[in-house]
């Protein structure tokens, strides 16, 4: 088991959180995406709240998977995508649109789902 924990809004750490999830789901990991506080935007079904937003036509420019197609894969993949319900409050996106197949759970949610498996933060 995987989890990867996302608390920044920065494009350079989302992405690497995506890649990382997708990958691992790719070699059979179970892996669960727990985003919180500003991190949480990486799972609204708009990504431009990013900081760095525009970062996103480098990386497709040089031919390397954007956010949006990395999410998509992680999620065909199988993994668990969580938003911190007090981390959407605290960011004042309780009413954003999430991205499909979001669940809106808490800490206790995703370390329950981790269980003895590895935790890594972005």
């Amino acid at each position: 088991m995987l989890g990867i924990l996302i608390a920044s809004a920065a494009h350079g750490k989302v992405h690497a959180a995506f890649i990382l999830a997708a990958g691992a789901a790719a070699l059979g990991r179970t892996v669960v995406v727990f985003a919180t506080n500003e991190g949480s935007r990486a799972l609204l079904a708009d990504l431009a709240g990013l900081d760095d937003a525009e970062r996103e036509a480098r990386v497709r420019e040089a031919g390397v998977a954007g956010l949006a197609d990395l999410r998509d894969a992680a999620r065909e993949l199988g993994v668990r995508l969580i938003a911190c319900e007090a981390g959407l409050r605290a960011e004042g996106l309780g009413s954003a649109t999430l991205a499909d197949a979001v669940e809106v759970a808490g800490v206790a949610t995703f370390l329950a789902a981790v269980g003895p498996g590895q935790i890594v933060g972005f």
